[in-house]
């Protein structure tokens, strides 16, 4: 057992012990090979079930790491083009002036249709014609390309309806067929996960308060543009990510995965991961370079953007890497890849907690090592 295996696994361990988390993974590979393996505590409390590396997690947005995968390997076969207006495929879409909007837009949350309408249920959610009839009638909130602010329901249903409209299947066939059967995690990926297979998930569980384990969620300034970006009853919670509609639903907004699954995907836009590679090495330089940097005009953050991914990583500066490419999950989950490492590592857990203070240890540990 390598050193970093030893220490990941240790820290899962501890972290389980203490009551911070009841049961994650961590999966790491480097130049396309597996480098650690780790799980620790149960994936559903009330049955005792452990965690084992194939156990599924709904991680939220930890998903668009898999929606933007898909977008890449068809830009790669020529399907799609980043320059592309969502129009040439959606024409509906372009309503209220949405006519500029192009893919690349919506890959680096430049393309200003960030809100749904504030009266959207969780089984509106759920209804995908519904909700891409919604964001098509969507006015913007700014000049395409001109600011970003995180498109955290809408990024979804823009992506895997260009994707719809481009190959005629649903983008949570399109990820099988493409990314989770090549890879070897049919059965680890998913964005609608059929019912039958809802007993390999893990039980999310919220954090406690300030009295127990876990942080409780920053709060907002009252006037913060986020409440204008969707209503509260979709805020993620573990009531919400436990619902069997929103588990078979596809709302590639998130995604339900392993750390494996995930970190082998991660792998394989970077390199070759058992003759599998998804993406060419120009492709993912492209990917990997600022497309937008500013302050996020939904949540007020400084937010740098390459294509789909995040550039960076939540942990102290001079661990940081400017070519890390990755996605964070409400909730703490966390993925990423990283060119000048050849690392690539993913987390998921099953406490909902309103931070990332366990991914960035994980991560820290990690960046040490390699």
């Amino acid at each position: 057992m390598s050193d970093i295996q030893k220490q990941v696994q240790q820290t899962l361990d501890r972290l389980v012990e203490s009551g911070a988390e009841r049961g994650l993974q961590v999966s790491v590979y480097r130049h396309g090979e597996p480098v650690v393996e780790a799980v620790a505590g149960v994936a559903d409390a009330a049955t005792g079930r452990s965690v084992t590396p194939g156990t599924v997690f709904y991680n939220f947005s930890i998903g668009k790491a898999a929606t933007s995968a898909v977008v890449h390997v068809l830009a790669e076969r020529g399907v799609l083009d980043y320059g592309m207006p969502v129009v040439e495929v959606w024409p509906e879409f372009g309503a209220h002036g949405k006519d500029k909007v192009t893919v690349r837009h919506v890959l680096d949350h430049s393309a200003g249709v960030p809100g749904i309408p504030l009266d959207t249920s969780v089984e509106d959610v759920c209804d995908w014609d519904k909700m891409c009839a919604a964001v098509a009638d969507a006015e913007l909130w700014w000049e395409p390309g001109t600011k970003t602010g995180y498109h955290a329901y809408t990024f979804g249903y823009i992506a895997g309806e260009v994707v719809r409209r481009a190959t005629g299947k649903p983008i949570s066939q399109v990820l099988r067929e493409d990314n989770a059967v090549p890879l070897g995690v049919d059965g680890e990926l998913y964005f609608g996960m059929p019912e039958s297979e809802h007993g390999r998930l893990a039980t999310l569980e919220d954090a406690a308060g300030d009295d127990g384990a876990g942080e409780e969620w920053p709060e907002m300034p009252a006037d913060s543009p986020m409440f204008r970006a969707g209503p509260m009853e979709l805020f993620p919670t573990a009531e919400f990510g436990n619902r069997t509609d929103v588990l078979v639903a596809d709302i590639p907004a998130g995604g339900k995965t392993s750390a494996r699954a995930t970190a082998r995907m991660l792998a394989a836009m970077m390199g070759e991961v058992d003759d599998v590679r998804l993406i060419s090495p120009e492709r993912l330089e492209e990917v990997t370079t600022v497309s937008i940097s500013g302050t996020d005009e939904v949540f007020g953050n400084p937010a740098t953007w390459g294509l789909g991914y995040a550039l960076g990583l939540p942990v102290d500066s001079s661990l940081d890497s400017p070519t890390a490419f990755g996605m964070g999950g409400a909730g703490g989950s966390f993925g990423f890849g990283d060119p000048s490492t050849g690392v690539a590592f993913a987390l998921t857990k099953n406490t909902v907690s309103g931070d990332f203070a366990t991914s960035a240890e994980l991560v820290t540990l990690v960046r040490k090592a390699f």
